[in-house]
C-alpha cells in the first residue's frame, strides 16, 4: 500500500465548514495532479463544484467524493468512485482496479486532511466506511464496507 505523503496533500475548507465541524453536512472533494502527484482536498458543507467542473477532472472522472451520512441510525462515511458511464477515459475493469489500489491512500488522505475534526469528535474513528463504485456494468456497480477510520490513521 502506498502511504500518504502529507507534503503532497493540500487541504482547503470552504465557507461554513470549520476544522472541527459540523459533521453533517460535511462533504469532501478529492482530486489530484498526474504531473506533480499533489492531492487536493476540499472540505465543506457541499462538494467543490468548481474543482469538479474543470475540464481535466470531467474527462478523467478520477476524482473521489465523500460525505458523512446516517445509515441504520449510525454515522457512516460514504465514498463515491466513478468507475464507468458518461464520458470516461479508460475501461471499467482498469478504472475499478486503480480505484481499489488507491483507496487506502485516499482514505488516509481524508483522515489526515480532516484530523482536527477527528480530534474534536474521536467517535468518528469508529465510523464505518462505505464505498460506492458507480458503473454502467452491474458487475462493477457495488457498495462495499472498507473498514473504519481507525484503520487509516
Amino acid at each position: 500500500m502506498k502511504r500518504l505523503r502529507p507534503e503532497k496533500l493540500q487541504v482547503q475548507y470552504t465557507q461554513h465548514a470549520g476544522q472541527d465541524g459540523p459533521v453533517i453536512p460535511r462533504r469532501y472533494t478529492l482530486t489530484h495532479s498526474d504531473i506533480t502527484g499533489d492531492l487536493y482536498l476540499t472540505i465543506g458543507t457541499d462538494y467543490d463544484w468548481k474543482r469538479l467542473s474543470a475540464l481535466y477532472v470531467r474527462l478523467m472522472r478520477d476524482k473521489v467524493r465523500a460525505e458523512w451520512t446516517v445509515q441504520k441510525n449510525a454515522l457512516t462515511f460514504l465514498v463515491h468512485c466513478h468507475v464507468s458511464g458518461g464520458f470516461v477515459i479508460g475501461w471499467a475493469r482498469l478504472r475499478n482496479a486503480i480505484f481499489r489500489r488507491e483507496l487506502p491512500l485516499v482514505l488516509e488522505a481524508f483522515r489526515f486532511g480532516d484530523q482536527k475534526l477527528f480530534e474534536a469528535h474521536p467517535e468518528l474513528d469508529g465510523a464505518h466506511i462505505l464505498v460506492a463504485f458507480h458503473a454502467k456494468d452491474p458487475c462493477f456497480e457495488l457498495t462495499e464496507l472498507w473498514g473504519k477510520f481507525s484503520d487509516y490513521r
